[in-house]
């Protein structure tokens, strides 16, 4: 067997007498991974960060040579699209949340895309999202949210968010609720859990589906219990801003197995067939399936169910989740120690701020610091966000503040219940920094040295 026709999950055979040619192979290969080592060792040599000098970003990618390695590995064989790294980063990221399914794809929106067309499958009979059905959602957030509903021809209906957790308000879903509310869709902002006892209740109570936006929030815990595990489906990101990184890549987690090959579908061009790449005829009867009106014998790869899409992952970026997922625990812990200490670091400006508040019973895993300037504050936001960014400091806006006010949702069919003063104020006077693993006490320290600097002269 040649290492160029090696299937995914393959190894180079290692038999008592090689040939010279698997020889060679391993040879250069050890040569190869060796090389990247010191090329890791000499293109990224770790960096102090000096005050005033280096750059205080608000998140980033956090690698070591683990990562070049794995992906040296991937990149090797050569198996370019999804294989035996997907199907490993799979297994071990559902195990981490005690899921059965873990469903890996290019991103967090493609993973927001895929969890609402699962449930538009006819395959859920009188449970499936039709046009018109309506989805709860939060009014002030990240546009991928919110886009599948709109996408699939259902109906928003926004609720208002609480000051501090810069949560969905749950105590407005009764508000909410109609006859024709089929679902919610929902996300932990920046890594602060929801308050999913009475959100998960409320769906439990009137049949609704849920679906838990965790792309900012993988490890946080609410009751003790992970994020992730307490609705019908849940949808993370891997871009180089989160909690891991491939680059770019998402996933879709579940725990009931017909979401799953619903998923699965519209990931993979809304096709019956569930070979994975590479594979023939898994079902054992590839020429025996008679579906609908299609011919007798038709070839199973080639019957659609679903109007898909082709959104899978590369092996590629798994390799890089793969070597990512032993570092995850340490980095959770990192950010919770940034957060901490930047958050006490700023208690004592609480009369200039609203600082931001875990949701009770919860232990957030912290995508950032968000900071609301008060409206008495003798600053603006904007004052204080271009002190920042002169000084090196990287800031983010709560992503798309209050969604309504955005030009893209101008002429969007939807329901909202109230005036949504909190996702206004989000809009105009909230913003958030960064509590990344790149970032230590000397780095944290500084900001809260400069925060302190420019209330000061203020």
């Amino acid at each position: 067997m040649t290492w160029a026709n090696r299937q995914p999950g393959c190894t180079l055979p290692h038999v008592a007498v090689q040939t010279g040619t698997e020889q060679l192979i391993e040879g250069l290969r050890d040569e190869i991974l060796g090389l990247v080592r010191r090329y890791h060792e000499a293109a990224f040599p770790k960096q102090p960060f000096i005050p005033g000098e280096s750059p205080y970003p608000v998140a980033g990618r956090v690698f070591d040579e683990q990562e070049m390695l794995s992906l040296t590995e991937a990149m090797l064989e050569m198996w370019l699209t999804t294989g035996r790294f997907a199907a490993r980063f799979e297994r071990e990221f559902a195990a981490r949340f005690g899921l059965r399914h873990a469903i890996l794809v290019n991103s967090g929106s493609s993973a927001n895309l895929l969890a609402v067309s699962a449930l538009t499958s006819p395959r859920l009979e009188d449970r499936r999202l039709r046009p018109g059905d309506e989805v709860i959602t939060a009014a002030a957030g990240f546009p991928t949210t919110v886009n599948p509903i709109v996408q699939k021809g259902l109906v928003p209906v926004f609720i208002d968010s609480e000051m501090a957790t810069w949560n969905p308000d749950v105590s407005q879903l009764e508000a909410a609720l109609s006859d024709r509310t089929r679902a919610i869709i929902m996300a932990h902002t920046l890594g602060n859990p929801f308050d999913l006892d009475p959100v998960a209740e409320f769906a439990e109570r009137h049949n609704l589906w849920l679906i838990e936006d965790c792309c900012d929030a993988v490890g946080s815990l609410y009751k003790g219990r992970q994020v992730g595990t307490w609705g019908d489906l849940a949808t993370v990101s891997f871009y180089p801003a989160h909690h891991l990184t491939m680059g770019e890549g998402g996933c879709v987690l579940t725990n009931k197995a017909l979401l799953r090959s619903l998923v699965d579908s519209f990931r993979d061009w809304g096709r019956d067939c569930w070979c994975e790449p590479g594979q023939d005829n898994a079902c054992g009867r590839r020429f025996n399936w008679q579906i609908g009106e299609m011919p007798a014998e038709y070839d199973h790869k080639y019957i659609y169910q679903h109007l898909g899409y082709n959104l899978k992952a590369t092996d590629l970026q798994a390799a890089v989740g793969v070597a990512q997922l032993d570092k995850l625990q340490s980095f959770i812990a990192t950010r919770k120690r940034n957060f901490g200490r930047l958050r006490a670091g700023l208690a004592d400006l609480e009369s200039v701020f609203v600082l931001p508040e875990a949701t009770p019973e919860t232990d957030p895993s912290w995508f950032g610091l968000a900071l609301g300037v008060r409206e008495d504050a003798p600053f603006t936001r904007e004052e204080l966000v271009g002190y920042l960014e002169q000084r090196r400091v990287g800031t983010r806006l709560l992503f798309g503040g209050n969604l309504l006010r955005q030009p893209a949702y101008a002429h969007v069919e939807h329901r909202v219940i109230g005036n949504l003063p909190v996702a206004d104020f989000i809009l105009e006077r909230v913003f958030w920094m960064g509590v990344y693993p790149g970032l230590d006490d000397v780095a944290v320290d500084w900001l809260i040295e400069l925060m302190h600097h420019f209330v000061r002269e203020h």
